[in-house]
């Protein structure tokens, strides 16, 4: 399993989505989910409305420098497939899916050829476009609703799958990673988790920091 720092792995709310977050993620070696939407002819990271003075997609593929860790890019405005194609052909870096778009915007990332990843959760019972896409971003809005054999029907088809931790909605992560642990892909690279608390995922995970 793959561990990815949500919004960078920061100490306090405020470095979410902040240089030092990403640094401290990249250096860790950790996977990074992050938002991006544009601003001024720029994509920018931003989770809400960009004001313009935020860091760029561009920096933190440059604070990546080359090392090529996987990156779940959350799309949080429609037409920026070709923008954030030329980003990531620019840095070579090929590890990263984007997801979270609108429908309209999946159907167009899909045949710009970017790695897209479709929705799947207690809300959005039916996933779009899951054969085209390339994985499933795995949500628990409102309860720990999955059991193991989603996420190993979803390995076992192709798929790569990126699960939310619970802490991202604010509650704990006991039940949902144990039933997690209990996956038969648990070892799988195609498996990853997107956390608030990365050191512990990995250490529950992997049985290190």
């Amino acid at each position: 399993m793959i561990i990815l720092s949500h919004r960078g792995y920061w100490k306090d709310l405020a470095a979410r989505n902040q240089r030092d977050a990403f640094i401290r993620s990249f250096d860790m070696g950790l996977g990074t989910e992050t938002d991006l939407r544009d601003c001024q002819g720029r994509i920018m990271i931003a989770h809400d409305m960009p004001k313009g003075d935020e860091i760029t997609f561009e920096e933190v593929l440059q604070i990546m420098d080359g090392r090529n860790l996987p990156l779940a890019l959350n799309i949080k405005a429609d037409g920026l497939a070709e923008a954030i194609l030329e980003l990531l052909k620019k840095y070579n870096h090929t590890d990263y899916f984007t997801f979270d778009m609108s429908i309209p915007d999946l159907v167009v990332q899909i045949k710009r050829g970017l790695r897209v990843f479709t929705g799947l959760s207690d809300i959005l019972t039916a996933p779009v476009m899951l054969d085209a896409a390339a994985g499933v971003w795995l949500d628990c809005f409102n309860s720990d609703w999955y059991r193991t054999d989603v996420i190993d029907d979803l390995i076992a088809a192709g798929k790569s799958v990126c699960l939310v931790s619970a802490d991202l909605h604010k509650r704990q992560t006991d039940k949902q990673w144990e039933i997690i642990r209990q996956c038969k892909s648990l070892g799988s690279d195609r498996l990853m988790i997107c956390t608030d608390h990365p050191e512990k995922a990995r250490e529950f995970f992997h049985g290190k920091n």
